[in-house]
């Protein structure tokens, strides 16, 4: 009869062994388990309470306060009640281009949708759910956005937190890449700019929205004589006006965080290799060649992750809004995030937590938009 290798312990030696790693996987979940309960308290309590008071009507009553569940009463106000002005916006007297912009988006979309199921012909039921979930929110929110922007219609604060993302979010990139690009050269004082770039992150955005404010006066701020000269007498302050409140906000937002963009992407861009570059010049290649076909997809992967957090982060504007503009003029500047603080502020709890919770619909919609098919996109131009 053969001999088995037994220990003195009498157990075989892969009996051990899993003994040994039930004992590692144990001490593991007992030392991550502080951690995770963390994070269950800090992110997913906060979420669900803030859930609940969506559906609820909160208000103080003798003695304390008062929750009652109402449902979906809180998001009904915002699309269709009483909160749909200021939400939504006014989408009256649109004209027929505006109309023919908007099927137009609709149709390329629903091309775009039928192009990629059929690219997917093991998972075209699945393809097909996603794309028309996508197909409907992006239709929704341009046939919004289009409508209160063109014509006689106003745009609420969903569609002005979209103005400030995609408009102070593009800027931010190309300015970002352009200076990027200029500082990787080898020229003279690169690197005291490089340094004095710097600055305004360093600013609040609070110091930020004041300076704006005192840059956009053209009666007495500091750049008074330069709007005398230019324009004459005329009293004109930016932030009085819709568009020229929403552009200085951009603006702001803009001159603040473009050096964010132009940090990582400089880092980027000096972390090239060469050798693609130099052989692309010995091929006869053009400044523009070179950037567009070797530098420029280098920078994709990078460059889809600053888009993806500048987004996030500017879907959460409200500093800027609040200080510069107070929403204003009406509620031209009022910001998804600044509208959900008034009503915190009113005491309205319940449409204060909607209104968040629409934010994170959008913002997760855009973010995952821009993780997904921004990727694919550019995977499949540059590749």
């Amino acid at each position: 009869m053969a001999e088995t290798d037994i220990d003195k312990t009498g157990h075989e030696p892969a009996s051990r062994d899993v003994e040994l790693f039930a004992h590692d996987t144990a001490s593991k979940r007992l030392l991550l388990s502080p951690t995770v309960l963390l994070v269950i308290f800090l992110s997913v309590v906060p979420l669900l309470f803030s859930g609940y008071l969506a559906l609820s009507r909160f208000r103080f009553v003798r003695g304390g306060f008062e929750v009652n569940f109402i449902g979906f009463d809180n998001f009904e106000k915002l699309l269709v009640g009483s909160q749909q002005r200021r939400f939504v916006g006014n989408l009256e007297q649109t004209p027929w281009w505006a109309w023919a912009l908007i099927a137009l988006f609709v149709a390329a979309q629903a091309v775009m949708a039928v192009q990629a199921v059929r690219r997917s012909p093991g998972h075209r039921v699945r393809t097909a759910v996603l794309r028309m979930v996508v197909l409907a929110v992006t239709a929704v929110l341009v046939y919004v956005a289009v409508r209160s922007l063109t014509g006689e219609g106003i745009p609420g604060t969903l569609v002005v937190t979209l103005v400030f993302v995609f408009l102070g979010v593009a800027l931010q990139y190309f300015l970002g890449l352009g200076l990027a690009l200029v500082a990787a050269q080898q020229l003279r004082g690169r690197r005291l700019f490089r340094t004095l770039y710097l600055i305004p992150m360093i600013v609040t955005p609070v110091g930020a929205a004041f300076l704006f404010r005192m840059v956009t006066d053209t009666s007495k701020g500091p750049l008074e004589p330069l709007w005398k000269l230019a324009f004459g007498d005329s009293d004109f302050t930016w932030v009085n006006e819709p568009w020229p409140a929403r552009i200085a906000i951009v603006l702001a937002d803009t001159w603040q965080w473009t050096p964010f963009m132009f940090v990582i992407l400089l880092a980027a861009v000096e972390s090239l290799p060469p050798e693609l570059t130099e052989a692309a010049k010995v091929d006869g290649a053009r400044a523009w060649s070179q950037f567009w076909l070797v530098t420029f997809p280098q920078l994709i992967p990078v460059s889809l992750t600053l888009v993806l957090i500048r987004s996030i982060e500017a879907f959460k504007i409200v500093d800027l809004p609040q200080v510069l503009t107070g929403g204003g003029p009406g509620t031209a500047t009022e910001s998804l995030s600044l509208q959900a603080l008034l009503e915190w502020r009113a005491v309205n709890l319940g449409g204060s937590a909607a209104l968040a919770y629409v934010l994170l619909f959008v913002t997760t919609f855009v973010a995952l938009l821009i993780v997904n098919y921004g990727r694919r996109r550019a995977v499949a131009r540059f590749t």
